[in-house]
Parts: structure tokens; C-alpha cells; sequence
């Protein structure tokens, strides 16, 4: 089967009212951007992406900053060289370079409206496309709602999607705080938010989701895995390169206790739904009507197709769903 019509293998979920058809399972690109994973081979990263438009994901998610474009890039080059369609998403990053995004920062240093336009600009030369599918604000704060310059600034959102150069609007939540956008999705100018979701940080389901589905924004379900903790693959004596940021993330004892976590879900949670943890991970976010797809990054090819397994229909029920909520552990490991 020709690679542009594999997308016909996994489920599809709308991405928000009048949004693109997409796969459940999407491809997260921060890890091929060659920045802080630690050492990443462009090689096995082409063939990561290779796999994926074979198993039908179509949904690619990007930002300039995972290595100041080198991500965006290598996806193009993987449509180009494949012939594929599928839909891409990238990320403004904020001006300042700060993450989380800060309430008192003002808008004019975070997404002033000329900033936005460049990057959008050097996203469509990076992807290679005249028009983006979806450009997100890679950090947001609804502080900025009342901010002297956001009028300006959704007039340049207006404009660039009646340029052509931007298809939909969304925006990339802090991951401290899933409830940081819920006044930006009251506005109606953006189509979709992506949060960090998944069995251990739940926060997401309380008030994001109901809303979401309410107005029709789309729901990209992101760090599924807790950046490698609930995949079932770390143990207590997993070390990661000084480069990596996952060196300070599961730094001191915080890997001790993620191990001890991980251990007991999977007693809770493998069994005739999910093969192992990190399918049901994926199928945790699956679970939830208002996510329309997940996205795991995956550097390598065979990484790629055990998520795609998990896409199977078979998610978790409210019952099941309840027991997986005395799961649920809220820290933030980024700081």
C-alpha cells in the first residue's frame, strides 16, 4: 500500500469543530529536534517518521524551538521524500524564551504581533508549504488577555488566516497549569490546545476537556508518557546523558518514586485492554472524547509501531477511568 493512503489503518478523530480528519495517535517532534535528548541520529529519526506514515499516523506536531527548526525540517523532508499527506502543527516560540510563560510578562515581550508573523514566515519556509495547518502559541497565559497589545495581536491572527498563511489557530498550555488557556478557548479564535495530560497528571479532564468539547476546540493530548515514566522502561538505576533534560527531571529522588508509581499501575493496568504501560498510557488519553489525538514522541521505528497498536478502540470505561484517578500524582518535575 502506497504510504500516502496508509492513513486508512488507524482511527481518525475530528481536530475540533470543521477541523482536519487526524490519527489518534500523532508523532510528537521535540525528540528529533536534536535538543536536550541527549544524542539524536537524523538517520534513525527519518526512518522513526518513515514508520509512522506507514502505520497511518498523520498528524505531526513541530516547533521552531525543538532545535531552532531542525524538527520542522526533517518532517518536511519525510512528506516530501514519501509523498505523504498528513496534517502538521508547529509552535511560535514565546519571544522571550521563557517556559512556563510567566502572568506578569507582557505581551509585548512574549507574542507581540510582528514576533508571531516572523514565526510564522520561517515556519512556512521550514515546512516548505505556503499555508501552516495549525500554528500554535508555544506557551500562553490568559493574563495576556488583558494586555494592552492582544487586540492588536488577534488582528494579526485574523489577517494571517486571510492571508492563506495560517489555516487554524491553537495554543500550547503551560505545564503547570492545564487551566491556563480556558479563557483563550472562550474567545473563539483559537481551534485547538494542547496540555500536558496523562494518568499521572489528570488535571487536564477536570474543567479543560468539558469546556473544549462544549466550544468544539480541538485537544492534542501531550507527554502521555511523563517524559519516559509511564512507559515501564526506567528502573531505579536508569542514568541519562548530562544533556538530556530528563537528567534533572528524574534528578535526586524523584526517579525512585517514579519507578515505585510506574510499578504499581502497571499491576493495575496491564491486562486484556493494554499489553503494557505505556499502551495503556496512550489509551488512558484515548479514553476522553474531547482529546482527538495523543502525541508520544518517538525516536525509534519500533517505538512507533507499539504505539500504534494502542490505537484499537478498546480505552478505558468510567469505571476503570475512576480506579485510574487514585493514580493521580500533580508535581511539576520542569522546574
Amino acid at each position: 500500500m502506497p504510504i500516502a493512503d496508509a492513513a486508512l489503518k488507524l482511527p481518525h478523530r475530528p481536530l475540533g469543530r470543521g477541523g482536519p480528519s487526524v490519527s489518534e495517535i500523532g508523532f510528537g517532534g521535540w525528540g528529533i529536534g536534536k535538543s536536550m535528548w541527549g544524542r539524536t541520529d537524523d538517520r534513525e529519526s527519518m526512518d522513526s517518521l518513515r514508520a509512522a506514515l506507514e502505520c497511518g499516523i498523520d498528524y505531526f506536531d513541530t516547533a521552531y524551538a525543538y532545535g531552532r527548526g531542525h524538527s520542522e525540517r526533517l518532517i518536511a523532508r519525510a512528506l516530501k521524500e514519501t509523498g505523504a499527506r498528513a496534517t502538521v502543527s508547529t509552535k511560535v516560540p514565546p519571544q522571550n524564551m521563557e517556559w512556563p510563560g510567566h502572568p506578569r510578562a507582557r505581551l509585548a515581550h512574549v507574542f507581540s504581533p510582528e514576533w508571531v508573523r516572523l514565526g510564522a514566515e520561517r515556519s512556512l519556509r521550514n515546512l516548505g508549504v505556503d499555508s501552516l495547518d495549525l500554528l500554535q502559541f508555544h506557551v500562553w497565559r490568559d493574563e495576556w488577555l488583558k494586555d494592552p497589545l492582544w487586540p492588536e495581536l488577534a488582528e494579526t491572527m485574523r489577517a494571517l488566516k486571510a492571508e492563506g498563511k495560517v489555516k487554524r489557530w491553537g495554543a500550547s498550555l503551560n505545564n503547570d497549569d492545564p487551566e491556563s488557556g480556558v479563557e483563550l478557548v472562550r474567545t473563539g479564535l483559537i481551534d485547538s490546545v494542547q496540555v500536558l495530560f496523562n494518568i499521572f497528571d489528570q488535571r487536564a479532564a477536570d474543567r479543560l476537556l468539558p469546556l473544549c468539547r462544549e466550544r468544539g476546540v480541538g485537544v492534542v493530548a501531550r507527554c502521555p508518557f511523563d517524559e519516559g515514566g509511564l512507559t515501564g522502561t526506567l528502573t531505579r538505576e536508569t542514568r541519562f546523558e548530562p544533556e538530556d533534560f530528563r537528567a534533572h527531571y528524574f534528578g535526586g529522588e524523584r526517579l525512585a518514586e517514579t519507578v515505585a508509581r510506574a510499578d504499581r499501575l502497571t499491576v493495575a493496568v496491564v491486562g486484556p485492554k493494554a499489553e503494557t504501560l505505556a499502551q495503556a498510557a496512550l489509551k488512558f488519553c484515548l479514553s476522553f472524547d474531547a482529546v482527538a489525538t495523543v502525541i508520544p514522541g518517538m525516536r525509534r521505528a519500533t517505538h512507533v509501531r507499539s504505539n500504534a497498536r494502542a490505537a484499537d478502540g478498546r480505552y478505558f470505561d468510567a469505571r476503570e477511568l475512576a480506579e485510574l484517578a487514585k493514580h493521580r500524582w500533580v508535581r511539576d518535575f520542569y522546574l
